[in-house]
């Protein structure tokens, strides 16, 4: 895979990141900074648009490896690619696709937030989004 998110910094109890713990297919292969959607179950997959995001991978799955969970950081600041319109400073972003954001175009969105861009982001750029899943902006 390509692009995934790269630690700039670990927030939360002990700068951990506050680790959650999910349920991962035994097939699926995640490399370590995927951005990860949540599905049925506990459940995590690798991100897809407007989905609901769980989080990033803390370490990486080898497919058919017999794990069945993965940790995914909660709390933290990120590089993470932009989608491709850009991202101004401040603005509310989702998943955008496979490892990367976009801004959270409507209200309706809210239940998506990943986090909030830290620094402006051209067009398919990388740059600092504060993440904080499960809270509120």
């Amino acid at each position: 895979m390509a692009n995934e998110a790269v630690i700039v910094e670990l927030l939360g109890r002990d700068n951990a990141g506050d680790v959650v713990q999910y349920n991962v297919a035994d097939a699926l292969a995640v490399p370590k900074g995927s951005l990860l959607q949540l599905t049925d179950n506990r459940t995590v997959v690798i991100s897809a648009a407007d989905k609901p995001c769980a989080g990033i991978a803390a370490t990486e799955k080898v497919a058919n490896d017999g794990q069945l969970t993965i940790g995914a950081y909660t709390n933290g600041i990120f590089d993470i690619l932009d989608s491709g319109a850009g991202t101004a400073v401040g603005v509310n972003v989702v998943l955008g696709g496979i490892n990367t954001v976009k801004t959270a175009a409507a209200i309706a969105d809210t239940g998506l937030i990943l986090g909030k861009r830290f620094a402006t982001a051209g067009a398919a750029a990388t740059e600092e989004v504060r993440v904080l899943i499960g809270k509120h902006y």
